[in-house]
This record gives structure tokens, sequence and C-alpha cells, in this order.
């Protein structure tokens, strides 16, 4: 994306949003210096089918364990970039079991699967067109998947710029982390505090995670 001008100037699609945040108050220009620019790459090239199955993966994981167990159902279909429902479907559910998924995600992934055959989980130009509660209302009757991972969607798939996932650990423990609080912040009063963030609440995430991690590395061992 580059400006319209003389020059080729780089425009920062989050430029706007780090701009809000940092003028709240101090604690997030601090951060906001400490971290720099704001690296949320969402991939806007995947389904939602994909995208949930992905993000069933990382429910409850660390993010090396989840990418391990994706690593290892992908190689079960070495001929595609990303097996389509029917054919997860048609794979043994020990197989996916073998993979690392619990019994209860091979269920939520053959749902997904099921969900993206008969119409449930929408193809990526029909989620486009719905808003946020909608998608969220539609997703959540599939088993296994609840408000975090239609959220995760939102915000990775979809580009949208204000989901604030309320229930999220790391985002909680970024704002306690932040504020320098004894204890982490209960999802509705999240969702209060969180009002002041918004049209950017998605990128206010991203750096809250990043102030969760951050804690986490320098804590003495």
């Amino acid at each position: 994306m580059v400006a319209v001008g003389t020059t080729d100037t780089i425009v920062d699609p989050f430029g706007p949003a780090v701009a809000h945040l940092a003028a709240l108050d101090p604690d997030w220009t601090s951060l906001i210096a400490r971290v720099g620019r704001c690296g949320l790459q969402p991939k806007p090239e995947r389904e939602p089918y994909e995208a949930l199955l992905r993000a069933v993966a990382y429910q409850q994981l660390h993010a090396r364990a989840a990418e391990a167990i994706l690593n290892r159902f992908l190689a079960l279909y070495p001929d595609v970039s990303f097996p389509s429902p029917t054919s997860v479907l048609a794979t043994d559910e020990d197989m996916l079991r073998a993979c690392g998924f619990s019994a209860a995600k091979v269920m939520t992934i053959r749902g997904i699967a099921e969900g993206a055959l008969d119409g449930v989980v929408p193809v990526r130009s029909a989620a486009l067109a719905m808003t946020d509660e909608e998608l969220i209302s539609r997703l959540v009757s599939l088993r296994g998947i609840g408000r975090w991972t239609v959220e995760m969607l939102l915000i990775f798939t979809l580009e949208r710029p204000d989901v604030l996932p309320i229930d999220d650990f790391g985002v909680r423990e970024g704002w306690r982390v932040m504020k320098s609080l004894s204890k982490q912040p209960l999802p509705k009063e999240l969702s209060k505090i969180g009002q002041a963030w918004s049209p950017y609440r998605s990128t206010a995430a991203w750096y809250l995670w990043q102030a969760a991690d951050e804690f986490k590395r320098l804590k003495p061992k």
C-alpha cells in the first residue's frame, strides 16, 4: 500500500489506530513506544472454514503445541494446501487423534467440516457481508465453537478492526500488566474499559498480547 504523491511513502494501515491508543494515556503511550509498529498479520486469503479449524487447534494450548498438531494434521493431506471438508470427514477419527487433537476437538473439527458443507459456516464472500454479531451468533451454534474462536476469525481472517476478545487470558493479562494491577479485570470490566479503544479494539488486543508476552519474558525465573 503506497501513498499517492511524489514520494513513495509507505502507509501504515494501523497508523490511525496506534495514534488513537497512544493518545489515551501514558501507559498506552509507553507500551506502544516499547513494542513499536503494530505487527498484526491477518490471513485474509483463508476461508472461514479453514480459519475456524485452525483456531480450534489453538484452543487452550500454547502456540508451539498447536502448530505441531496442525503440522501433523496437514501432513495427512500432502497433495493440498488445506484439506476440504469432505476430506476431513473421510479421515478416520483415530488418525485425527494421533495428530494430537483431543476427542472433543475431533468432534469439533468434524462439526466445522459438516457446517461448511451444509452452509452454516459461510464462505468468505458471504461472511464479509455479515456483521460481527451475526457471525458470532451463527457460528457458536457449532459444537465446541465459542465466542473467542469466532473472534479470532473476525480479527485474523476477516480483518475486522473493532473486535475485543474479553475472555482472552492474554488480553486481560496484558491490561493487568500495563496498568500494574494485582489481578486481571473480569471480562465485563474489560468490556467497559475497552469502549475507549473503539473503533480500534482489534489493534488494542494485539498490543495487550504483546504486553503479556513481554511480562512473561522479563519475569524472573
